[in-house]
């Protein structure tokens, strides 16, 4: 897929109709929508009006629990992760942007586990990079993509919502 054929409208589109029949296979009902900062919670504020979810939507930062935080050190925009209820049996649909290499779904996983124990989570993602380093696999999923070596995928918004693929400097 080429950024030509990229209108996140579409894919949201797209998006929120698998969710929708994915919910409904597994009976789930009144979930609770959490995004991943940034583009992730702008993603699952479109897909709360879609499936016209009325509970606010959830908002995690998941710096402090990136397996790289040593590394790379503190994201100097940190803010603090927001969910509004209790997640303790909760059905939760876990929105990021992007799936690469699993890793920031694993620290959005241990930060939800920190607020209680979700009876499940439904992971859905607007593009897939396939370049997998950890077993996670997103159930619903807008576009796969396969980017060259010197490509990189940026989301912007929140207001539009756009994607642009550029090369990397």
């Amino acid at each position: 897929m080429t950024s030509d054929n990229l209108s996140v409208d579409a894919l949201l589109d797209s998006m929120g109709k698998q969710l929708k029949a994915t919910l409904e296979q597994r009976q789930i009902e009144n979930p609770l929508i959490v995004g991943i900062r940034t583009g992730g919670v702008w993603l699952a504020e479109r897909l709360q009006q879609q499936l016209a979810l009325q509970e606010p939507i959830g908002v995690l930062d998941i710096s402090f629990y990136r397996d790289d935080f040593t590394q790379k050190g503190l994201n100097p925009s940190v803010q603090p992760s927001q969910l509004q209820s209790d997640t303790n049996g909760r059905h939760i649909i876990l929105v990021d942007d992007v799936i690469m290499s699993g890793r920031t779904v694993r620290a959005a996983l241990n930060e939800l586990f920190d607020f209680g124990r979700p009876a499940s989570v439904t992971l859905v993602t607007l593009l897939d990079l396939q370049r997998r380093e950890l077993p996670v696999q997103a159930d619903v999923v807008g576009a796969t993509l396969v980017l060259g070596p010197n490509q990189v995928v940026k989301l912007s918004g929140p207001e539009p919502l756009e994607l642009t693929i550029r090369q990397r400097t």
